[in-house]
């Protein structure tokens, strides 16, 4: 099943009301807990050299931690009041114009 963003957003803000966190969700806050989580998202690959050491069990691990990821970065986009579809669309225009020098180490 696919949603749009205005019924994730919508579900999930559903979620944090039914919590009361709305209070603890400043930006800072937010961008705290993103960092966090994204860095769940690292410690799975810990000790691993490759895609393919992944299990499993890891790669589902990934996803719940990337879901992490995500939901804090939709209430950052809530919050700041722009489809996260859209940001992600305008930076891909900026890199499109851009270059990369893997050569330079």
């Amino acid at each position: 099943m696919s949603y749009s963003y205005e019924e994730t957003i919508s579900k999930l803000i559903k979620f944090r009301e039914s919590k009361n966190w709305n209070e603890y969700h400043s930006l800072i806050n937010l961008s705290r807990a993103l960092g966090i989580e994204s860095s769940e998202v690292e410690k799975i690959f810990l000790w691993k050299s490759k895609d393919d050491d992944l299990s499993n069990e890891d790669k589902e691990n990934l996803k719940m931690e990337l879901a992490d990821v995500l939901t804090y970065a939709y209430y950052m986009c809530d919050k700041l009041n722009v489809d996260p579809n859209e940001l992600v669309i305008k930076k891909n225009d900026v890199n499109q114009h851009r270059s990369w020098d893997f050569s330079k180490k």
